[in-house]
This record gives structure tokens, C-alpha cells and sequence, in this order.
């Protein structure tokens, strides 16, 4: 008689199959549908994690105590009761970990700091994994399958909840133990069954019938395999050809692109109602009005160049996959469809900042002082983010008035990464090979062809900072005659540093500065701090501007100090100091 075989779904959730030994007539398995245990859903209980020792094994989550020592399956109860206050609570990270399903949300493109905001807020949420690469977030409700693996294929992390107050030292976390004979895999065993052993199980009496069954099955799958050959090879041929007849460059950013909804350019000709309403332009395409069918006001931004914007819509995609910021424009799509390049977002209410601070719409239009000094520190903090807290350091490069956009309560968002470098993490430099830029917000380092780090837009918010102070562009500086603007500048800014060093509590000379417009009201502590930081920002050299990290504390520290508006003063001041430095 042929070999003996069982199939058996065992007590852990595997399916085995046993083969009889002829001799001794044990039972050995000989195949197993999972061959790594901790891949079975819930082998070791809620709150338990399965690793292997290397032979499969339960332990408990930190924080968390065995339920019954004798069997594992029944998992892991929390050593302290966990509070919704989340001042109580704290997270532990655990590397290479993950509890499959059970999921309260799925949030994608997110810091970590947001992902954790989340689960604090959310009583239900027992922990969180993250993926640094991607930014991908998951809540869990329950921590079940939990498993650890060397070479889990990604960088992901769990970050478990627990209370504040329980050890989580590396001593205090519980010593694995075997899963016990019960799961019964013997691994020296062989996972390989042939044609032959399986043909050892007919009977050589049986009906020639019984032996077409069995080749009409393996005719079955031989067919199936086919049939799944020739489709693939149908699928891929049609994407390579629409990939031909799309861009060539597509291909080397699918998986950037695969994050976003795609649009048709058919789609975004019925949003704009054929690109009607425009909203603005620049130097790298046109922005136009768009609603989408779910009723969703954007912003459509279409490349007017396509040979010279394939490069920037590549590296808008590749910085917009990795940013996250609520002073930073959101990103919704793209458009990728014979020569249209578009990218969409969203649709901030109020434009941009240029034609509210320089336009003369009137008072309705004006800009308060406590309004100005917001969007100075919104777009600090959304600077910030670009070049310390994003997974890469990002560039902008061209940050103007132009590319700060006013949401509905005029906190402002920056906005074009068009002309955006992503920096090593190291802090290596990456060669950028033309200027980029706006004339008069330009750093330096363009004209001398040093090498371009953070420190551009650092000076280029130094600009800004002293339009926001003045009301005007400093193109509209005083000149004398053999003045160019950037002379004219750096004369201001010299008299304005000087002013600063000696003026002590004399500050009447910073109402000269101020807008008019604001018929003096304005904060004198703010307005003192926006001058000082504007002064370091445009420094010649670099390396005494700076960070733009920095530069968010100070504002804060005195935002926190001065909460209220006063007038600044309204004597009278001397012509010499008002003339000095006037635009």
C-alpha cells in the first residue's frame, strides 16, 4: 500500500499535512500552510506578540502580563488600567512590530507627531504603527496578532499606549517561551511533497476512471496557470504602451504617483469649465478655478512648458509625497495625460498675499497688524517644517508674497513647490545647476554660485518680513542715483541695524517704518522683534542668518508677551531718522 497521509487544521489555526511513517507508525508533518507560525492570526492572543527564538514563541506586549502561563493562546492582560487623560499616558516604541487589522483609521503623508495626536485624543485607540518612509498611520482598537520579525520588510514601528506610571525598562519587558508541543510543527521535517508520493496513495486496483480525475485536475491548473500568463502578459503590455504614450519619466515616480487620486484631463476640462476662471500665473504654469465632482472647490495648476515643467512636476510630486503641514498647501492630484501636465489642490479663499498687502482695494482689503504678524509666523513655522521636521530637507527656493496664499481666516499657506530641492539628510548639498527665484528676493549665494542650503529662503523671508512691516515691495525702496534696489536694500538694512543697537528705549523711529496705513496701530514689541529678525535674515553671510527654527521661538516668545495691539507712538520724530530709512 502507497504512503499514509491526514489533512488537519490544528489547534493553533494551520493548516498540516501528516504522512505516516511504515515503521515506527508515527505521524510526521510533511506540509503546513503557513511554515511561519506567527503569520496565523491571533496565535498568541489578544495583547500578545508572537517572535521567534528562533522557533515560534508568545510574549506579552511591555506593560502587559500573561493571563495563564500554561497556555499563551489566551494572551496578555494590561498590568494597570489605561486612562483617556492623555497626560497620563506615554507610548513605547517597538521596532519591526505590527498588530494586523483592526484598524480605527488609516491616515496616510502624516508626521509622527500627528499620528500620535490621534491615538491621544481617541480613548478606543490602544497604540499606533508608523512607517517613517511613508508617513503611513494606524490606529488600533485591539492589539491582536501582534509579531515581530527581523526582516519585516519595512521600517515600520508600533508605538504602544501605557499609562505613565508602568516600567517599561528592557528588563521589565517578559521573557519569551516556546509555543509547546500542542502546535506540533516538527521543523527538521521536509516541506516538499512530489507527484509520486501522491500517486503512492491510489490503489493500483483502482478504475482508470479515478486516474482521469486526477490528470483531468492537473490539466485544470496547468490551464488555469496559462490562462493567468497570457493576462498578466496582456495587463502589462497595455500599461507599458499607455506608459509610452503618457511620459517616459512617469515610470520613475509610479509608486510617488500611486499616492494620489489621478485625474483625466477630461476630468479637470469639465472642473474649470474648459481652464475659465483663472486665479493666477507664474513662471512655471497657470492656476485656475476648478470644482470636482464630489463638489470639492480646488485650485488647478497647469504647466505651461511641458518640456521644462517635467522636471518640476517630478519634483513638486516628490516633495509633496513626503509633507504634511497645515502653513503648507495641500496637494490633492495630478494630471499625467498625453502633454497636460496639471497638479491639483486645495483651494484657499482668499489668494495670495501680494494682492491683499499691496493692493489698493481699499480699507476693506487692509491688513491689521495682528493679521501680518500671524502670516509672518504661520509661514515661519510652515518654513520650519520644510527644512527640519520633513522625513527629507526641502528648499523652496522662491518664497515671495506671490507664493503665500490666505485661507478663509487669513492664516496663510505656502504654496508652489515647483521650484523646490530636496537636501541629503546628512546635510550634503545637491548641486542645483541654474538660479531659481524671484529678482529682489534672491539670496546672495544665487549671484556668487555658492552652495545652496536653507539659508536662501531664510534670506527671502527676510524680504518678506519687511513688506509685511512696510505695506510696499522693496522694489518701491528710495533710491539715490547710482542706487540699484539691492544697494537700496542693503543701505536700509545697515541703518535699521544701527537704529536697533542705539536706540535703547527710544523706539519712536519704528512708527516711521510701519505702514501708514495702520495709522499707527500696531504692537511695538512685534513690530521691534519682526525688524530685529529681518535684520539677521538678510545678513550677507549666511552662516550668521538664522534658522528658521529659531526664528519661530522668537516670534512665539513674543507673541506670548505682547497678546494685545497698541498704538505706536505718534510724536513727532526727527526728519534725519524718518528719512534714513523710509522706502
Amino acid at each position: 500500500p502507497g504512503t499514509v497521509r491526514r489533512l488537519t487544521l490544528d489547534y493553533d489555526g494551520n493548516l498540516r499535512l501528516y504522512s505516516l511513517d511504515k515503521v515506527d507508525r508515527t505521524w510526521s508533518v510533511t506540509w503546513m500552510a503557513f511554515p511561519q507560525l506567527c503569520k496565523v492570526r491571533g496565535l498568541c492572543g489578544q495583547n500578545g506578540i508572537c517572535v521567534y527564538t528562533p522557533v515560534p514563541a508568545c510574549a506579552c506586549a511591555p506593560g502587559y502580563e500573561i493571563i495563564d502561563p500554561s497556555d499563551r493562546s489566551k494572551g496578555c492582560s494590561p498590568k494597570v488600567n489605561l486612562s483617556c487623560d492623555g497626560q497620563k499616558v506615554k507610548f513605547v516604541a517597538l521596532r519591526n512590530t505590527d498588530f494586523l487589522g483592526y484598524d480605527l483609521s488609516v491616515y496616510r503623508f502624516v508626521p509622527l507627531g500627528f499620528c500620535k495626536n490621534i491615538c491621544l485624543k481617541d480613548c478606543r485607540c490602544k497604540g499606533f504603527a508608523y512607517w517613517e518612509g511613508t508617513g503611513d498611520c494606524y490606529p488600533k482598537s485591539v492589539l491582536l496578532g501582534g509579531v515581530t520579525l527581523s526582516n519585516f520588510g519595512s521600517t515600520g514601528t508600533m508605538y504602544l499606549k501605557l499609562p505613565e506610571g508602568v516600567n517599561v525598562s528592557r528588563s521589565s519587558f517578559p521573557h519569551s517561551q516556546p509555543l509547546g508541543p500542542k502546535y506540533g510543527p516538527n521543523c527538521n521535517t521536509t516541506n516538499n511533497i512530489s507527484i509520486a508520493d501522491f500517486l503512492d496513495t491510489l490503489n493500483s486496483g483502482q478504475s482508470i476512471s479515478k486516474f482521469l480525475y486526477f490528470y483531468g485536475f492537473l490539466s485544470a491548473i496547468f490551464l488555469a496557470e496559462v490562462l493567468f500568463v497570457l493576462l498578466g502578459w496582456f495587463i502589462l503590455r497595455r500599461e507599458a504602451k499607455q506608459l509610452r504614450g503618457v511620459w517616459p519619466a512617469e515610470a520613475g515616480y509610479e509608486m510617488i504617483a500611486n499616492h494620489f487620486r489621478r485625474y483625466t484631463y477630461r476630468e479637470l476640462v469639465l472642473a474649470t469649465r474648459k481652464f475659465k476662471d483663472e486665479l493666477g500665473r507664474g513662471a512655471s504654469g497657470v492656476v485656475y478655478k476648478g470644482v470636482l465632482k464630489d463638489n470639492r472647490v480646488v485650485a488647478v495648476k497647469k504647466l505651461v512648458d511641458v518640456n521644462e515643467g517635467e522636471e518640476e512636476f517630478q519634483h513638486e510630486l516628490s516633495v509633496i509625497s513626503r509633507i504634511y503641514h497645515t502653513n503648507l498647501v495641500r496637494v490633492w492630484g495630478f494630471c499625467s495625460d498625453g502633454p497636460h501636465r496639471i497638479l491639483v489642490s486645495e483651494f484657499v479663499e482668499n489668494g495670495s498675499l501680494d494682492k491683499i498687502l499691496f493692493g489698493s482695494g481699499g480699507s476693506q482689503n487692509l491688513l491689521g497688524w495682528t493679521q501680518r504678524f500671524n502670516i509672518a509666523l504661520g509661514v515661519a513655522k510652515g518654513l520650519a517644517y520644510l527644512h527640519h521636521e520633513c522625513s527629507e530637507w526641502v528648499i523652496h527656493c522662491d518664497m515671495k508674497p506671490e507664493n503665500i496664499l490666505l485661507g478663509e481666516n487669513m492664516e496663510p499657506k505656502i504654496a508652489d513647490f515647483g521650484l523646490a530641492k530636496l537636501l541629503n539628510r546628512d546635510g550634503s548639498n545637491i548641486d542645483i545647476s541654474r538660479i531659481r527665484g524671484t529678482r529682489g528676493y534672491l539670496a546672495p549665494e544665487w549671484v556668487y554660485s555658492l552652495p545652496i542650503t536653507a539659508k536662501v529662503d531664510v534670506y527671502s523671508f527676510g524680504v518678506v518680513l519687511l513688506e509685511l512691516l512696510k505695506g510696499a515691495r522693496v522694489s518701491e525702496l528710495e533710491k539715490n542715483d547710482d542706487e540699484d534696489v539691492k544697494m537700496a536694500l542693503g543701505r536700509v538694512i545697515r541703518l535699521c541695524s544701527e537704529q536697533l543697537k542705539s536706540d535703547g528705549d527710544d523706539q519712536f523711529w519704528i512708527a516711521d517704518f510701519i505702514d501708514t496705513r495702520l495709522n499707527g496701530q500696531f504692537n511695538s514689541a512685534q513690530a521691534r522683534m519682526m525688524m530685529e529678525l529681518a535684520v539677521s535674515c538678510l545678513e550677507e553671510d549666511r552662516v550668521r542668518r538664522p534658522t528658521m527654527e529659531c526664528v519661530v521661538q522668537k516670534l512665539v516668545s513674543v507673541d506670548e508677551v505682547s497678546s494685545t495691539p497698541t498704538g505706536g507712538s505718534e510724536e513727532p520724530h526727527s526728519t534725519r531718522t524718518s528719512s534714513l530709512i523710509s522706502y
